[in-house]
């Protein structure tokens, strides 16, 4: 398993959003990666999504984080 945050972040994320993130600057990428690990670190919900599923909570994130950024 990688330790590099934005190759995580990546991986959590569903194939086309991967591709588009992908594409953008590594500098972007890290701070979407930054977002993301601080978002699966704070939200209980995540919390709990993790036990049962640590993949489905790390996608979870990546979709909100993903979200804001649109918004």
């Amino acid at each position: 398993m990688t330790t590099d945050t934005v190759e995580r972040f990546l991986a959590a994320l569903d194939p086309e959003h991967r591709e588009a993130v992908g594409a953008r600057p590594r500098e972007e990428q890290e701070i979407l990666a930054e977002a993301w690990e601080k978002e699966l670190a704070t939200d209980d919900e995540l919390d709990t999504l993790d036990e049962l599923s640590p993949p489905a909570a790390e996608a979870e994130a990546a979709r909100r984080v993903l979200d804001r950024r649109s918004e």
